[in-house]
């Protein structure tokens, strides 16, 4: 670990006997001791003379390695020489997905600095608090977005540079940094340096600060790719996660130009944009969350998709029916993977060619998983359990011991999920640990009862969650978008209650329902059921 000029991370990163036991002594997972994690990310390419190769896309342009590597140098000339960056700096950088959010990121690692990537639906209220916990410096801000953080109040954020993610226009930013030179001194961090940190959804009140290592970034890029995409220098990766988010960050940005491949980036992706990012630009590789699967699904009859082989969702549980139907209509199976902002990227997945129905999958190298019960010993097979953890990467809260004890226990990650683990060793996903219902003394796992409403051909969207009742403990309650809402009626309620009572075993099925026209939903696609529990509560 280098001693950062600004120590705020290292002063605040959990003790070691605190942290989680890494797995580094694998094969293939070998790293210098000294390192800064963009120069084998992007440089390398450069020093190899591939620089006229592609490296970003949007509908708009193209960015070259060689750009890419350029504008990132010269950025972190102005972080340094301009804004006074030293390193261990945290630096929030707020925008779109497009090539000078990803410049951008990679110059403040390039200066020694600290990323703090954040989503850019993030108004001032929950800006304030990212800032004041990471006491954060400086903020490089797509001008489009810095109205709210102009509005965040004085204290420790001291300067923010604007830029113009579209390339439209000369903000600050590009304004200092095209009379930069081209080549810069990566600092020197330690393979154990904070790079990143990346904040843990939902940001009201104290947030949970996870900071990633340089030897993070790079790990994540060993395991994963190589297990489930083997990324070509020919791929074109697309899809909707934001940078800001680990998913999209990893998916997006790090895998693909680790690989020397390309990324198609959408600032504002929709169903129709995604497809046609597919079909025209020929992308190969697709990051999405299960909901943009299922909606992809009833628009991708019209498309041309040939040139897509990989699927890749995450995010949050997907449905075995959203998995048959995409396969039907297209030939091409959903790669689904669990991950954490503590872990950094995906630890459980499988392949295309080791799918079992309804499983998450196994594993993947750099990573071993257990089901763990009450009591913290190893759950039977087939039984009920809490989620651990433990690889390549693991959970490092800064300065919030209270919240490290909980995640990591015994060297392990318990990540916050109820799983099973089959015969063959292929692990199934129950519930978040505050999501299982217990009704009547039956345990009903929300995502079970979502699974069966899925499947219903009326049904768009789902949400499901218990409610408290005097008499029950907790009853089903189901928030539904229909795909016609003029059926939304008592009746029809009674109706898809009668249905599923055939479906699955009567007593999961929702005793309340509630016809909705949208779910609420985070930046990165997942429900956010806290919400619908306190409208419905």
């Amino acid at each position: 670990m280098k001693n950062f000029e600004d120590d705020f991370s290292n002063r605040n990163l959990p003790d070691v006997l605190d942290q989680p036991v890494y797995l580094l002594d694998q094969p293939g997972f070998e790293f210098p001791a000294d390192l800064n994690c963009v120069s084998e990310i992007l440089d390398k390419h450069i020093v190899a003379g591939n620089g006229a190769k592609i490296a970003l896309r949007t509908s708009e342009k193209t960015w070259t390695y060689q750009e890419l590597y350029d504008k990132a140098n010269q950025i972190a000339h102005v972080l340094v020489e301009d804004l006074k960056l030293v390193s261990g700096n945290r630096v929030l950088i707020r925008s779109y997905n497009n090539p000078m959010f990803v410049a951008g990121w990679f110059a403040i690692l390039k200066a020694g600095g600290i990323a703090v990537s954040t989503m850019p639906l993030l108004r001032s209220k929950e800006l304030s608090v990212i800032i004041d916990c990471g006491e954060i410096s400086h903020a490089l801000c797509d001008y489009r977005l810095s109205e709210d953080l102009n509005l965040v109040e004085p204290g420790f954020l001291k300067k923010v540079l604007t830029f113009d993610g579209t390339g439209q226009t000369k903000q600050e930013l590009e304004v200092l940094s095209e009379t930069k030179p081209k080549e810069f001194q990566n600092f020197d961090s330690g393979a154990e340096s904070v790079a990143l940190i990346g904040f843990t959804s939902g940001t009201t009140g104290k947030p949970k600060m996870t900071a990633h290592f340089h030897r993070d970034v790079l790990l994540i890029c060993k395991a994963f790719p190589p297990f489930a995409l083997q990324i070509k220098p020919e791929d074109i990766v697309t899809g909707s996660p934001p940078i800001g988010f680990t998913f999209g960050l990893g998916g997006l940005v790090l895998f693909p130009l680790y690989y020397g491949a390309s990324s198609f980036l959408i600032e504002k992706p929709g169903p129709d944009i995604l497809l046609e990012a597919i079909s025209k630009y020929k992308a190969s590789i697709c990051f999405t969350a299960p909901t943009a699967w299922k909606t992809l699904t009833a628009k991708v009859r019209d498309c041309d998709i040939s040139s897509l082989r990989k699927c890749i969702s995450a995010g949050e549980a997907l449905p075995v029916k959203v998995r048959e139907d995409w396969y039907s209509a297209t030939g091409l199976k959903i790669i689904d993977g669990i991950g954490a902002t503590e872990l950094l990227h995906i630890f459980i997945s499988s392949t295309e060619d080791n799918q079992k129905p309804g499983a998450i999958g196994k594993p993947i190298p750099g990573y071993m998983a257990c089901i763990l019960d009450n009591n913290g010993n190893e759950a039977q097979v087939g039984e009920i359990g809490h989620l651990a953890v433990r690889g390549i990467t693991g959970c490092k809260y800064l300065g919030r011991r209270e919240k490290q004890i909980e995640y990591v226990k015994n060297g392990w990650n318990l990540t916050g999920d109820l799983f099973r683990k089959d015969e063959d060793g292929y692990f199934f996903f129950v519930s978040r640990s505050d999501n299982l219902i217990i009704s009547s003394g039956y345990n009903i796992a929300a995502i079970e009862v979502e699974s069966v409403l899925f499947a219903h051909p009326e049904i768009s969207e789902c949400a499901v969650f218990g409610l408290p009742d005097e008499d029950r403990g907790h009853v089903v309650c189901a928030c539904l978008i229909l795909k016609n809402q003029e059926l939304a009626t008592d009746t029809f309620a009674k109706e898809i209650q009668d249905w599923f009572k055939k479906e699955a075993a009567p007593y999961k099925y929702p005793r309340k329902i509630v016809f909705m026209e949208t779910l609420p939903k985070t930046e990165t696609g997942k429900i956010q059921y806290f919400k619908l529990k306190e409208t419905f509560q």
